[in-house]
């Protein structure tokens, strides 16, 4: 996600053609959830620009299709998924993980299938597991750990503790409200690379103050010599942008010797045409 219209004209320029979006967005951060790719693989020449607008250490994180995912369910989709590794085969090393998001309804019963699947996967990419079922964090945690570990993949979680903390105020958060899962908070990493979705409010206040666990979580990684990848989200996501950098900002001061994000392109005034 780096074309979000409530960014154009305070992040990004405006107007900014499709082909320059993700090059002003990685002006901002230097890591990208690739949500759009669960509802259509993109094609190659898509794909072709992605690379032209990131330096080669940029993270993407790009969701598994639909198909594979939820209507197959990781059984019987191989020309589907062989058509999205070759379809985001141009970028390189800047796919840094592939994101198997699944159903709430995949289950410990469905985690022989998923450890199945992650045989089959290309020894090439990493690959970060989203599990939704209530089960996988409770009694069932140690079954999916066992699976993951020995594919070497990681389980991505998704905190949305501090939204679900208090009644939605907002359209936005109404509606997510709906729409998020509510899970028990997860902090364990099983790889070197963790992956974190932090889930805020559209109040800035209660997004920071319900990051800041998050915060020491990714300096101790740091000092343990891992490599996390944080994703900051808020119902809207029209300030996420500088969220991020703000989070960033925030572990830096406990890891001093952090890489910094880069620098993002002046934002000229907004124009109508």
């Amino acid at each position: 996600m780096w074309s979000l219209k409530s960014w154009q004209g305070r992040f990004v320029e405006h107007p900014l053609p499709a082909g320059e979006r993700l090059r002003a967005y990685a002006g901002w951060c230097n890591a990208v959830e690739g949500n759009t790719t669960f509802y259509a693989t993109p094609t190659r020449e898509t794909v072709r620009t992605w690379a032209e607008q990131t330096g080669p250490e940029f993270r993407m994180v790009l969701k598994l299709p639909r198909p594979v995912t939820h209507e197959h369910r990781l059984t019987g989709a191989d020309d589907e998924l062989r058509g999205f590794l070759d379809a985001i085969e141009p970028l390189g090393a800047r796919v840094h993980a592939l994101w198997v998001q699944l159903p709430a309804s995949f289950g410990p019963s469905d985690v022989p299938r998923l450890a199945a699947f992650l045989r089959r996967l290309p020894s090439g990419y990493r690959c970060a597991v989203e599990v939704r079922h209530p089960a996988f964090f409770a009694g069932a945690a140690t079954q999916l750990e066992d699976v993951l570990v020995a594919a070497g993949a990681e389980w991505v979680p998704f905190d949305t503790t501090a939204f679900f903390a208090a009644a939605p105020t907002s359209d936005a958060e109404r509606d997510a409200w709906l729409k998020k899962p509510r899970l028990p908070r997860r902090t364990a990493a099983l790889t070197s690379w963790p992956i974190v979705r932090y889930l805020g409010r559209d109040d800035r206040q209660q997004t920071v103050d319900g990051w800041q666990g998050w915060a020491r979580q990714a300096a101790a990684w740091l000092r343990e010599g891992r490599s996390p990848t944080f994703f900051i989200h808020t119902p809207d996501n029209a300030d996420a942008p500088q969220l991020a950098r703000d989070f960033h900002a925030a572990v830096a001061a406990l890891v001093p010797s952090l890489r910094p994000l880069p620098q993002p392109l002046p934002v000229g005034p907004l124009t109508l045409f």
